[in-house]
């Protein structure tokens, strides 16, 4: 009786394990599929340009650059962050909700807060462009009022983001070798 018993459970538990696993295994590769999507499309390629663009912001401010060359460097720096937060709203756009509770709440309100980024840096290049080079003082004052803009900014980017990529999201994204590459679609 005790080996009967022993078998049904231990074929019980089996039967338990192998449901699990194909349910968990499609519901994954759902999943799998949707980060690849996105890692490979709106991840490694922005990640990159907004990296350079920042880093070319910070050399500039500290080579002791002409303002023109600030100028200059700052403009092309926030129309190339503003393209890529744009080309992310994009590529999460088309590869639509994720496969999660709430996944088109979360993907709407990531687009959203990516197109903002975006039209706030392309604000940034507008008011970058308007500085005046020829007077040293009022390009100082404005160009303060620029990275203020910058600063208000950074600080307050990515929270849907963050909150699309919590849990299963962002675990999936992570094992993705683009995301690995590049850095997180969050990274700013």
């Amino acid at each position: 009786m005790n080996k009967k018993l022993a078998a049904a459970l231990s074929g019980g538990a089996v039967l338990v394990l192998a449901l699990s696993g194909c349910s968990d295994d499609d519901g994954n590769k759902k999943l799998d599929d949707w980060a690849k999507k996105v890692c490979d499309t709106a991840v490694q390629a922005q990640s990159k340009k907004i990296a350079d663009a920042n880093a070319a912001i910070k050399k500039q401010t500290a080579d002791n650059s002409s303002p023109e060359e600030v100028k200059k460097t700052d403009s092309q720096a926030f129309q190339d962050i503003s393209d890529a937060y744009k080309e992310r709203s994009a590529a999460l756009k088309k590869a639509g909700a994720p496969p999660v509770d709430d996944g088109e709440k979360k993907l709407n309100a990531a687009v959203k807060e990516l197109d903002g980024l975006s039209k706030s840096y392309a604000g940034l290049k507008t008011q970058t462009d308007k500085l005046d080079t020829k007077n040293q003082s009022a390009f100082a004052d404005d160009l303060a009022k620029v990275a203020e803009e910058l600063g208000k900014l950074s600080k307050s980017e990515n929270t849907a983001q963050k909150q699309l990529e919590a849990g299963d999201v962002g675990k999936a994204m992570r094992e993705q070798d683009s995301c690995k590459a590049g850095s997180s679609p969050s990274a700013s």
